[in-house]
């Protein structure tokens, strides 16, 4: 998921849209997650319901360990959920102005990675497929290669691509 970006003091708006400092592109790119806390709270109290309820009739009838891999079963349900809600915290940042792009990778766990790069030098390598679309978006400059878009759909990437490609050219004039 793409959303526009307010300015931030890593990159401070300039008062002059047509300053070398004013920010052409901004943009906070996010994983996409179609479940929230409530959706978990939901699922996962419908799938405790439903191992208890299948586990009575095996306790009934003396096989009381089935009840405990039904529980395990459970547990391994409920860490991979907050596995994945934990690496929703991951993000992508693009700024770009006319002196300056700024592409910042922020991981799960808060560490980052941030390459800058002269917009005069870089360009923005696509890599589609005939069927799927867009697979991966590049900056490449001076020998870097730089990924965007990770986590974005091939519709959602070619769209990303389309507008930091635009910015790049506006930068470039």
């Amino acid at each position: 998921m793409t959303t526009a970006l307010p300015p931030s003091s890593a990159c401070p708006p300039a008062q002059d849209p047509d300053a070398p400092d004013a920010v052409l592109f901004a943009a906070r790119i996010t994983p996409h997650r179609s479940m929230g806390r409530q959706a978990f709270r939901i699922t996962m109290t419908l799938v405790c319901v439903a191992s208890v309820i299948s586990s009575l009739p095996f306790v009934m009838l003396g096989a009381w360990p089935v009840a405990g891999f039904f529980g395990i079963d459970l547990l391994a349900l409920y860490i991979a959920f907050r596995i994945n809600f934990k690496r929703a915290n991951a993000f992508e940042e693009v700024w770009l102005s006319r002196i300056e792009l700024l592409m910042r990778k922020v991981s799960h766990r808060g560490a980052w990675r941030e390459w800058r790069f002269n917009p005069l030098w870089t360009r923005l390598e696509k890599t589609a497929h005939i069927e799927a679309g867009v697979e991966t978006l590049a900056l490449v400059s001076r020998g870097q290669r730089v990924t965007v878009g990770d986590a974005l759909s091939p519709i959602e990437r070619e769209s990303l691509g389309a507008a930091l490609g635009e910015a790049l050219m506006q930068a470039k004039r």
